[in-house]
């Protein structure tokens, strides 16, 4: 005999709380067999979203708000709208039917003096405003409402906001120190809500990614992988993944770059395509830098309107010899977004995160304005980066400002000794930043600018530094640079064969331990059971041990485990830490 609707209801939300999606699923699926309560129908949208299953999620939670509706239930039915501004906002891309969402729910809250929720009001307002300063002020009345009515996910929520619009307006240490005080409460646990934790994980991945604060983001991406294997959560995962490869993108680990794109591409489709579009354009990137131009360029096809993929075509567009189709696309881009080429142009305030997308375009304007022979126009624009860089005090912005700066002296200076020398000043302070900054491909390339002005000066030191930026090169396998490092030694008479990238990778302790279960034969599911994790999670750990080994199946890695795998975890094999 099959236990009434109420009993399903009570298993289904038992579920919800312990983590147990597909339980949940299965539970309020019954439920509804019964009768299609809005319980029942809010309970299985909320377990559908953490099973990556969106589309799905938001279907029924719109049922779910009709229902609650009809009750009537205002209170119910407004937690639904807000779930559903959220959903269609950061995992769709759906800002206008997101506004739509969140218009409703003011309305509710305002006709039925809903005052406890109105705090998510101003919560969920901040996270829509472009301007970070109305989006602190929002956040900052979010707060409030949180401490007057002892709500805790609020309040964690509000002060990730906070910290996210802080660092928007340049006030990094402040701002992070609010994003870093979220994140811990809500990972132990404070909150009532699991969504609490994805909530703060977006905002602080997407703010250290936006000025740059690679080692914190690492940190964090880390800290919340235990969450993410413990809950399964489609969009942790995703955010992770996607903002983890840029981060090993820009470090130099290609090979981890490339799985960590290619998972958050498997589980993004469907779970976050609002972030898919990014994920493509980051593999796009990836390749060119490859020197893989028709795979960059197919990666984007679909997703040109993506505001990610317009750098990158741009870039396609440069390293095929088209630097005034390239100048157009990003002319058009900043356009777009408002931001122009005058640095006195701050629609979003002066904040670092304001500035970082503008740096990246322009820094490839620059570029492509050098290649079109507008060496005076390269010149401003590296002067208006530097202005930028001052404005937001972000070590990159400042750095790719003093490349820009010293490609066009040298571009414009051939023949002009202090041009050239002033080139070179600007190309060693680069130099040195992306050096800190630990961003292999970017000082590499200032290596050689460097050398280039140097050359008739001190050659045997710009020999030095272009086989210097050679290997580097070759160590990433960045293809397109070391081509041009070897001819520029070969034009000053020195030997430069190429090689090709020295090692593979280094496996991390989880991925030693699904290669050796995989030596054991053991399936994914299995290998997940024994691990304690999902299996998504071991699927992402089997692809990321094949990247790094080199392998093209489960058979050859299994095979190279039991020749260098001992039973103690340790490999014989150099190429493994």
């Amino acid at each position: 005999m099959t236990q009434p609707a109420a009993g399903w209801l009570a298993s289904g939300h038992e579920a919800l709380v312990a983590g147990s999606w597909a339980e949940a699923r299965d539970a309020f699926t019954e439920a509804l067999e019964d009768s299609e309560s809005p319980e029942a129908l809010a309970g299985l949208g909320e377990a559908l979203w953490w099973l990556g299953d969106t589309l799905g999620a938001v279907a029924h939670g719109e049922r779910a708000y009709a229902a609650f509706l009809r009750r009537p239930d205002p209170v119910q039915a407004t937690l639904c709208a807000f779930k559903l501004h959220l959903v269609c906002l950061n995992s769709l891309g759906r800002r206008a039917v997101a506004r739509g969402w969140l218009q409703r729910a003011t309305r509710l809250v305002d006709e039925h003096g809903l005052e406890p929720l109105r705090g998510w009001v101003h919560l969920l307002s901040a996270a829509e405003q472009p301007d970070p300063e109305a989006a602190r002020q929002a956040a900052r009345r979010a707060i409030t409402h949180a401490e007057r009515f002892g709500d805790i996910d609020l309040e964690l929520r509000a002060r990730s906001q906070l910290g996210a619009s802080l660092v928007q307006m340049g006030h990094i240490e402040e701002g992070t120190a609010l994003l870093d005080e979220a994140m811990v409460a809500a990972l132990a646990g404070e909150g009532r809500f699991l969504d609490t934790v994805v909530f703060t994980s977006c905002n602080t991945l997407t703010a250290c990614s936006q000025v740059a604060e690679l080692e914190r983001a690492l940190q964090w991406i880390r800290a919340a992988s235990t969450f993410t294997e413990r809950y399964g959560s489609a969009h942790v995962f995703t955010v992770c993944r996607t903002h983890h490869a840029r981060l090993l993108f820009a470090t130099g680990d290609w090979p981890g770059a490339e799985s960590e794109f290619l998972a958050a591409l498997d589980v993004g489709r469907e779970a976050e395509p609002a972030l898919y579009g990014e994920a493509l354009a980051g593999l796009a990137e990836l390749r060119l830098a490859q020197g893989r131009r028709e795979d960059a360029g197919e990666l984007l096809r679909g997703v040109e309107g993506h505001a990610s993929a317009a750098r990158v075509r741009a870039a396609l567009d440069l390293a095929g010899g088209e630097p005034a189709v390239a100048l157009e696309v990003l002319a058009r881009r900043l356009r777009e977004i408002d931001l122009g080429l005058d640095p006195g142009t701050r629609p979003y305030g002066a904040g670092a995160a304001a500035c970082l997308e503008r740096t990246a375009l322009l820094a490839l304007l620059a570029e492509a304005a050098v290649a079109a022979g507008q060496r005076q126009r390269a010149a401003e624009i590296a002067a208006a980066m530097a202005r930028l860089g001052e404005e937001a005090n972000c070590t990159s912005v400042v750095a790719a400002a003093a490349l820009a700066r010293g490609r066009a002296s040298l571009a414009s200076g051939a023949g002009d000794e202090a041009t050239r020398r002033d080139a070179a000043h600007a190309l060693e302070r680069a130099l040195a930043l992306y050096t800190r900054l630990a961003m292999p491909l970017e000082a590499g390339r200032s290596r050689l600018l460097w050398a280039r002005a140097r050359a008739d000066q001190a050659p045997e030191a710009a020999a030095a530094a272009a086989r210097t930026a050679l290997g580097a090169f070759e160590d990433l396998g960045a293809g397109p640079d070391a081509d041009l490092a070897a001819a520029f030694l070969r034009e000053r008479g020195v030997k430069a064969a190429r090689r090709g990238p020295k090692s593979i990778g280094l496996l991390t302790k989880r991925e030693r331990e699904v290669l050796e279960l995989l030596e054991r034969g053991l399936s994914n599911r299995a290998i997940g059971e024994r691990l304690r994790v999902s299996l998504k999670t071991v699927e992402y750990h089997v692809r990321n041990v094949l990247s790094k080994l080199g392998m093209r199946n489960r058979a050859e890695a299994a095979a190279f485990a039991v020749r260098h795998l001992h039973a103690d975890g340790t490999v014989d094999d150099p190429l493994i830490d």
